[in-house]
């Protein structure tokens, strides 16, 4: 079954693993729901998902470095077309959440761990 995940799906799959782990995080540092959202918003936005990428890119396999050159290439949606880099960047950080979920929990645990310092 899961040979047959497209790019988009494990990036969906990644944007709601990448939430659940930044919202286990948040949920620590306060008890108001405004600065709770901020908080959240702030760890979850294309241009923070752009960044993080950028900061693991030399440290990803052979393998891992084709799933996001791939997932880079995806068609963009028209209306985030005004910021297409991070979008492209963010969706490729995604996939790379959503498959290391399926296929490589320790490993996506490993860089969980190096991103969150």
């Amino acid at each position: 079954m899961e040979n047959n995940i497209n790019l988009r799906n494990y990036a969906y799959l990644g944007d709601a693993v990448w939430e659940l782990y930044i919202r286990e995080k948040t949920i620590l540092m306060t008890n108001n729901a405004k600065n709770l959202h901020k908080l959240t918003t702030d760890l979850v936005n294309t241009h923070h998902q752009c960044e993080l990428l950028q900061k693991i890119e030399n440290d990803l396999t052979e393998e891992e470095s084709d799933l996001v050159r791939r997932a880079r290439n995806l068609p963009i949606p028209v209306g985030r077309r005004n910021m297409q880099s991070e979008y492209r960047q963010a969706t490729a950080f995604e996939a790379l959440i959503g498959w290391w979920y399926l296929h490589d929990k320790q490993r996506l645990e490993t860089v969980l761990l190096k991103i969150s310092n």
